[in-house]
């Protein structure tokens, strides 16, 4: 069957479409993301929700002379089909493959490379000015955004210099009333209040038409004009865009493609900012997307096209993700000062469990992470004890609310990260892999790393027992299903547990931090057999380091391995080579640190980067015996050969 969709290499073949055709094209780019998310996973709800705006858009402007900027990339699986990669569009988020959001170097369709939320207008205005202040022929620049990431405040940093520079840059609100989680804050109510500013001007004419024939008539239509204004002050969305300099459009039907383009080429005209605020469905044309009202379909992964069921019929192992927040509750039940908070994200960090048990001590923010923090150090303040939980990749833009508002303030607030490490499909944008590296040099703030899930439940319990700031980080999906402890008890602050002691002639010790400590014993099991008497200590604290069992394990073996699944550059590893020079150790010791390297790791399979990166079992194996000196034989053979 001859589809619309294959003629299609460039935005140039789009615009040699009748517009009469552009709806079955969306059905096409429909089909095609549905069918690609079922076999590889992705943000299939979001995608859905934005195909006839990006057809819309690319039929209108013209990329990639005129920039096209989105906001987080959710919605951007469309644009990709449209620019050039439709043969290559079911390597998505495979290694290899495309990647899963805009990327600079994968095509020069992709005007900014995005992930994180709220960057969009700013990084469009930039780019307008940019071409402005160069001289180059006069472009276009469109940011769409969605509505989620309106609740970001660096969103409005971009629409607050953007309406007083006047340049001319369309920003279009994607308003599906749903990011990850259903939106929250004022902005989202004032986004779905019923009477709109079509609604108003379509009164308006009328009213105008009526009192027209009435003496006295040009006095009665002035005093219902002002009267008019005064209501959609109170009541329109767009009085907010206007009262930043931009002229507002909207809201018109997100999914009526052809009304799309006559939008846009409307605005087109127009050399100001101009906001378009479109109304979406968030999951449109695939049912089972369409009602999941929890998630709107936001990363449905492996499921049957024709139900949206799940593929695999054995039941998921539990989630570090769910077990986390299992512990909250319990330590919410058990103290009335923990309260939890989350930055839209109640399904993703598990907080949807406190939200229904406890919601007056639930907190979704939105997409704000710094006043989440800033909220949680408020909330110390008064004698409460916050947990913020949060993807580790996330934490990185409150950064300076971390440092001033909470550590500096000795504050006792929890900083709970998921999706420390490695998280595969993702990428780039998503990997948690500087978490250790950037809380390690915060003063006053204790930072841990649990090796399973029982671990975990008792760092919660020490971090919400100190007096103090402090950070426990664990890995995406499944847990390694231990033995849970019946009550989570605090743990001795900065004390390691040696797991395995090597036994007299002790010749390697291997220091894991978190979820590494499995591949570590299994390393350790290998050159066993070997005849290898080798350590392995469970750090627990990347800080406070205990400084004193690694020293003398350090001193007793002369040969130490480090491994973090976190970045190499001032972290685990780094910590343990600074304890070693404060003891005038490094000059007797062999150290090799195991961890990310300096570099973004991109999207893939993330057991077997791991295993590229030298962070599985083998890995941690080799470099053992690379500090003993053993010829490479020696790993087959059996027995230790020294060079």
């Amino acid at each position: 069957m001859d589809r619309l969709l294959d003629r299609i290499d460039s935005p140039r073949d789009l615009k040699r479409l009748a517009p009469e055709q552009l709806p079955a094209l969306c059905q096409e780019l429909r089909e095609e993301i549905v069918a690609t998310c079922a076999r590889n996973g992705g943000h299939l709800g979001s995608s859905l929700g934005a195909v006839e705006l990006i057809v819309a858009l690319h039929y209108v402007y013209d990329s990639p002379h005129d920039r096209l900027v989105f906001d987080v990339g959710h919605q951007a699986y469309a644009h990709k089909l449209l620019t050039g990669r439709r043969e290559r569009f079911r390597t998505i988020r495979t290694a290899g493959g495309l990647a899963g959001f805009p990327e600079r170097a994968e095509s020069e369709h992709d005007a900014f490379g995005v992930g994180h939320s709220a960057t969009a207008i700013s990084a469009a205005l930039g780019l307008a000015e940019g071409s402005r202040l160069l001289g180059q022929r006069p472009r276009k620049v469109v940011a769409l955004v969605g509505d989620g990431a309106m609740t970001g405040g660096l969103a409005f940093e971009g629409l607050n210099q953007a309406g007083w520079l006047r340049r001319d840059l369309l920003v279009v609100l994607n308003d599906n009333e749903m990011s990850i989680s259903p939106n929250v804050g004022a902005l989202s109510r004032w986004f779905t209040q019923k009477l709109t500013s079509r609604d108003v001007e379509e009164w308006r004419r009328a009213v105008k038409d009526i009192l027209g024939h009435l003496p006295r008539g040009d006095q009665a239509i002035g005093a219902v004009r002002r009267a008019l204004d005064a209501a959609k002050a109170l009541v329109s969305p767009g009085i907010l865009f206007e009262a930043l300099g931009f002229d507002y459009v909207g809201p018109v039907d997100g999914h009526d493609v052809q009304g799309l383009v006559e939008v846009f080429r409307q605005v087109s005209r127009c050399a100001r900012p101009v906001l378009v605020h479109a109304a979406t469905v968030k999951g449109k044309g695939y049912p089972p997307a369409e009602s999941d009202r929890a998630t709107g379909g936001h990363a449905l992964s492996f499921f049957d096209v024709a139900t949206g069921k799940p593929l695999s019929k054995k039941p998921p192992a539990k989630a570090c993700t769910d077990l986390f927040a299992e512990a909250l509750c319990e330590a919410m039940e058990r103290d009335q000062r923990v309260v939890a908070i989350t930055a839209a994200m109640l399904e993703g960090t598990g907080l949807i469990q406190a939200k229904r048990r406890f919601p007056e001590r639930t907190y979704d923010v939105g997409i704000a992470e710094q006043h989440a923090v800033t909220f949680a150090a408020g909330l110390a303040c008064e004698g409460l004890r916050p947990v913020v939980a949060i993807y580790s990749t996330f934490l990185q833009r409150a950064y300076d609310q971390v440092i001033h508002d909470v550590a500096l303030q000795g504050l006792p607030v929890t900083f709970a990260l998921d999706r420390g490490g490695l998280v595969g499909a993702d990428g780039k944008t998503h990997q948690g892999a500087f978490d250790l590296s950037f809380l390690r040099c915060v003063p006053n703030l204790v930072v841990m790393a649990p090796s399973d899930e029982n671990e975990l439940r008792h760092m919660l319990a020490t971090a919400l027992a100190h007096d103090g700031p402090a950070a426990l980080r664990f890995p995406r999906g499944a847990a390694q299903g231990v033995p849970l402890d019946a009550l989570p008890r605090p743990l001795a602050l900065g004390k390691a547990r040696v797991v395995l002691d090597g036994g007299p002639g002790l010749e390697v010790a291997i220091l894991a931090a978190g979820t590494t400590l499995a591949p570590a014993l299994a390393a350790a099991e290998a050159l066993a057999a070997e005849g290898v008497a080798t350590a392995v200590v469970d750090a627990r604290f990347v800080k406070p380091l205990d400084e004193e069992l690694f020293c003398a394990l350090a001193s007793a073996c002369g040969r130490v391995v480090t491994v973090e699944e976190s970045a190499l550059a001032g972290g685990f590893g780094s910590a343990c080579l600074e304890a070693f020079e404060r003891r005038g150790l490094l000059s007797k010791l062999a150290v090799r640190r195991l961890g990310l390297p300096d570099e973004f790791v991109t999207h893939g399979d993330a057991p077997r980067q791991r295993a590229e990166l030298g962070l599985d079992a083998a890995g941690i194996a080799r470099a053992a015996r690379e500090l003993l000196g053993a010829r490479p034989e020696a790993a087959a053979g059996g027995r230790r050969q020294y060079g």
